[in-house]
């Protein structure tokens, strides 16, 4: 399982270093929308979110994506919009009014999570694309930081309910590997930014990254699935491998025009 990963990751890391520094936003753009209906289709998948609800949240979805490349402000427009349709959908495919909400509410949050989360990133890469290296980068390292210190010496569970391996450990073992990363990526990429507002960013992200990834844990406890898809090879799908990114963009975007 452990070689699975490394491989794929050997594979995929390089190229997408490549695709985001070397190629213009717009491709970036074009990255994230074909990530956004992977993603929104695991997600309907693990809800059983079926025939013209389940096209009609993706192709929402892809509005949602183009709205936040052009820069229109459309966004919250389309949403209240894809609103109404979804619920009028719901009311007209089924006579029955019975589950007409657990019908409609994983249509509308699949919306609000993946492709009103993901557009954070696009906003990100417009600023450069070193600000998407630093947000993948710290995800990364805060990810691996609480892994091997959680399976190392982590003891106490965070919260077993939820997910059963996170330990307390393994959360601040998340807040010091998105310091430590922030600091090496700034080092290395971002030299116009100050030490304590990285270091600051850096912690943010760890605690960001553990809740993003306890909510996709409940999603899919919830949903009774063990992963997302089996999309990636050892990885389990898209999904799980953003779930902490999905989180902490937003965020980030906003530490940095406000730090």
């Amino acid at each position: 399982m452990h070689l699975k990963r490394l491989l794929t990751a050997a594979l995929l890391l390089p190229l997408l270093y490549i695709y985001i520094t070397k190629l213009p936003p717009v491709y970036f753009a074009v990255l994230i929308l074909t990530v956004s209906v992977i993603t929104q289709s695991e997600f309907y998948s693990m809800y059983k979110v079926k025939g013209f609800l389940r096209y009609t949240g993706i192709i929402f979805g892809v509005l949602i994506i183009v709205s936040v490349y052009a820069a229109n402000n459309l966004f919250p427009h389309i949403l209240l919009f894809s609103f109404l349709v979804i619920t009028a959908t719901r009311l007209f495919l089924k006579a029955s009014p019975s589950s007409a909400l657990s019908d409609i509410a994983p249509v509308v949050i699949g919306l609000l999570y993946i492709p009103g989360l993901l557009g954070y990133q696009i906003d990100l890469r417009k600023e450069g694309a070193e600000w998407i290296i630093f947000l993948y980068g710290t995800v990364w390292g805060a990810d691996s930081f609480a892994y091997y210190i959680g399976k190392g010496i982590g003891k106490r569970k965070l919260y077993e309910s939820v997910s059963p391996n996170k330990t307390v450990a393994g959360a601040f073992g998340s807040i010091a590997g998105g310091i430590v990363c922030a600091v090496l990526i700034k080092t290395a990429f971002i030299h116009f930014m100050p030490l304590v507002p990285a270091m600051i960013i850096g912690a943010a992200v760890g605690v960001s990254t553990i809740i993003g990834d306890l909510v996709e844990s409940m999603f899919k406890r919830d949903a009774g699935v063990k992963d997302s898809s089996s999309l990636i090879p050892g990885h389990g799908g898209l999904l799980d491998k953003i779930d902490g990114a999905l989180f902490v963009a937003p965020l980030l975007y906003w530490m940095l025009h406000k730090l």
